[in-house]
């Protein structure tokens, strides 16, 4: 190494295999490695603090969920297959990461990406722009696949020496299998991805979302994740809930004060949300969706309790068969 210091990199950590190889390549060399991880409601840090924890690799997580919806409002370059805009996404990352980078004196970053293993995100073109749109240029190193890609700032400089570096590329995972059994590392998640923003569903509730609102909070985000969701009208939709589970997660994310919250009384039943209320014609045809989704009898009246956004009332109404309302289905 050219300087006696102890030099100092800050990566972005997903939690996957590569992420872990990338951090571990680079403490083997004397580099004091940290990890940073980005949560929003599409991804969490779990695997990354699993990966922290089986490391030693110390972790910071930062939530980013106002300045991550800025960037997908507006991606500069078109989403993916479905709402994931990954070449901005990493982009925003690497930046938000760098102004960390500056603040607590890390030398440069790092990231465990591969050339080409993901043929839209990973190949030279993608890379390229999000070293340029990153605001850092220069200091973005990829460990596994540093050979097979331009210097960088810290190999020019010394800090890192490019010949202890790897050239992985392609969607083979025989070298990070073989790297990992020679480091030890017996325990990674699979590599699948956990952006719920390529998850098909999920970016079709996400599109209606953005399409009917100009303000997503964060709590209407997390409601994505859960039970079956229903547009009634430009300004009304509903979430009814599938399982008990369902019932508990939405209702852990509704904001009493402003959402409506319908439960059929005397029969097993959904838990259904109003996100911000509706007009009365609206709360009936949700109480009616309500009500066919339980387990009262089609066709007869059934009472449905309407609580929240200052309401606390009873309505009557027939059950809407799931059939019939399943027109209503985002």
């Amino acid at each position: 190494m050219a300087e006696s210091r102890t030099i100092r990199a800050l990566g972005l950590c997903s939690g996957g295999l590569d992420s872990i190889l990338s951090a571990l390549v680079l403490r083997q060399q004397g580099i004091e490695v940290h990890w940073v991880c980005f949560e929003t409601p599409f991804f969490s840090a779990f695997k990354a603090r699993k990966a922290s924890e089986q490391t030693g690799v110390p972790l910071t997580v930062q939530k980013i969920t106002p300045v991550y919806m800025q960037m997908m409002r507006s991606p500069s370059v078109r989403y993916g297959k479905n709402m994931n805009p990954c070449m901005d996404c990493h982009a925003l990352m690497f930046r938000l990461a760098g102004a960390m980078m500056t603040d607590k004196s890390f030398d440069f970053l790092f990231s465990g990406e591969v050339l080409g293993q993901r043929p839209m995100s990973q190949n030279r073109t993608s890379l390229r722009y999000v070293e340029k749109h990153s605001g850092f240029d220069g200091y973005i190193l990829r460990p596994l696949s540093a050979r097979c890609l331009p210097e960088t700032i810290p190999e020019q400089n010394g800090w890192v020496d490019r010949n202890r570096l790897l050239d992985i590329s392609g969607r083979s995972r025989k070298p990070q299998l073989q790297l990992a059994e020679t480091y030890g590392v017996n325990e990674f998640p699979a590599p699948a991805g956990g952006c719920l923003l390529t998850d098909k569903i999920f970016s079709r509730r996400l599109r209606d979302l953005f399409d009917q609102q100009a303000d997503c909070p964060e709590r209407a985000l997390h409601l994505l994740k859960f039970g079956r969701h229903l547009r009634l009208g430009p300004q009304t939709k509903i979430v009814v809930g599938r399982t008990r589970q369902d019932n508990e997660m939405i209702n852990r994310n509704v904001d009493p004060e402003r959402d409506l919250v319908l439960k059929v009384e005397n029969y097993p039943g959904p838990l259904a949300v109003i996100p911000d209320g509706a007009e009365e014609g609206m709360v009936m045809l949700a109480a009616g969706i309500c009500a066919g989704y339980s387990k009262a009898p089609n066709h007869e009246p059934v009472t449905v309790s309407v609580q929240g956004a200052g309401s606390d009332r009873k309505v009557t109404v027939l059950g809407i068969p799931p059939l019939e309302s399943k027109r209503y289905m985002i």
